[in-house]
């Protein structure tokens, strides 16, 4: 079957990528682990020994970059609904955090010792409709929030993707609430027509008791 123009142009703009080219030649899994690179030289993320839960973590590149950073020392839990290749030093989790017998998992990996940083680079399946693709992406930032709420420890940091549009503001006010400082960052990995842009909020207050 002979390809669209616009697939075709995805796939010409895919090789000359230069994060693309980067990617395969650092060894990372895909060109985003570049923005999260970028997030965390300007947000200092990442230290040695910090406990990191990636949320949506398939292919991986997320989690190679947070591996990497937080050293022998430090552990890197990654979760997805679709299967990822075995990463070293990180452990993973395949299934829905929504289902109650995956949550158990999370929790019973992390143990008492709660985690310093979540990442969360999810997104939702797309339709092709703008306000469904949108309500979905927001539904997914509310579910990492209440995952957030029970895995955090009180200080931490929480990094997510978020697509800019209707319950965008909405959700920001959410995570002010929830956090200290609250940051709005668009990496330059991140592609100049696309709405995604990255939420660096740090000081996390606590579970609501």
């Amino acid at each position: 079957m002979a390809r669209s123009k616009s697939s075709g142009r995805w796939l010409q703009e895919h090789v000359n990528d230069p994060y693309v080219q980067r990617a395969q030649k650092d060894g990372y899994r895909a060109r985003s682990a570049y923005k999260l690179l970028e997030l965390d030289e300007k947000d200092r993320l990442l230290r040695p020994g910090m406990r990191v839960v990636d949320l949506g973590a398939a292919p991986g590149s997320w989690s190679q970059v947070a591996s990497r950073r937080v050293g022998d020392k430090g552990r890197v839990l990654a979760t997805d609904i679709l299967p990822m290749d075995a990463i070293r030093d990180v452990d993973f989790i395949q299934g829905d955090f929504r289902e109650e017998s995956v949550l158990k998992q999370i929790l019973e990996h992390l143990g008492d010792n709660k985690a310093d940083l979540v990442l969360s680079d999810m997104a939702p399946n797309i339709s092709g409709v703008d306000s469904a693709d949108q309500a979905a992406s927001i539904y997914l930032l509310e579910l990492a929030l209440d995952l957030v709420r029970r895995v955090l420890k009180p200080g931490g940091v929480f990094v997510a993707k978020l697509f800019q549009g209707v319950g965008s503001d909405d959700y920001l006010k959410e995570l002010r609430r929830a956090f200290d400082k609250v940051a709005i960052r668009k990496p330059a990995a991140s592609r100049s027509r696309s709405r995604e842009v990255y939420l660096v909020a740090k000081g996390f207050r606590g579970e609501p008791g």
